[in-house]
């Protein structure tokens, strides 16, 4: 599979104001977010990233935005595995993807459980992160699916589950400092896919 590039610089203000506001939440937690924070970190004029998010809520929808960009960047496999080379193929690309995140952007983990402990205070912003998460599941449950799974939206949900755990612990949780690597994430994907799709034992 080839190598993914890093993420491109933002390539507008509110792009740039998603980022930093992504930067200060893993830097200095929800309190650390102010409208001011952003304009002295990102460089901009006194009032700038209230005239793009007058609101807070606004701010978080614009931070939330960019989460899920960059999610999806960083998350979505080099290349689509081919359902018919069986779980295994699967394993492996789904391992890649889990194992740059881990490896590669832990404040992107910290930035996203900020934000998902802010949504269970803030109704509003709860149906605006869920939305952005959910766009991930079609295409797992798709894949699930190709891939001859005989419920494929409850097998996506185990997978995600997993995942989630497992990006927890890694992130905040108690294998803060043990990243699994590249092996051992496809050694879990495999075991997981097996149970749900059969294939021979390793």
């Amino acid at each position: 599979m080839t190598a993914r590039t890093s993420a491109a610089p933002p390539s507008s203000r509110a792009e740039l104001i998603g980022d930093t506001a992504l930067a200060l939440l893993a830097e200095r937690g929800m309190r650390g977010l102010t409208h001011r924070a952003v304009d002295e970190r990102a460089g901009l004029p006194q009032g700038s990233t209230s005239n793009h998010a007058r609101t807070r809520q606004a701010l978080l929808e614009t931070a939330v935005r960019r989460q899920a960009h960059h999610e999806a960047q960083v998350l979505a496999p080099d290349e689509m595995p081919d359902p018919e080379g069986g779980p295994e193929a699967v394993a492996d690309a789904l391992a890649l993807a889990l194992h740059r995140y881990l490896s590669d952007h832990r404040p992107l983990l910290v930035s996203r459980y900020e934000l998902a402990l802010e949504a269970t205070r803030r109704p509003e912003l709860r149906s605006f992160f869920d939305a952005a998460g959910a766009a991930f599941h079609g295409p797992l449950i798709a894949l699930m699916e190709r891939a001859g799974s005989p419920e494929p939206r409850r097998h996506a949900l185990s997978l995600i589950a997993w995942c989630e755990g497992l990006m927890f612990s890694c992130a905040v949780g108690s294998f803060h400092a043990a990243v699994p690597g590249l092996d051992e994430l496809r050694t879990g994907f495999g075991e997981l896919l097996r149970g749900m799709l059969g294939g021979p034992d390793r």
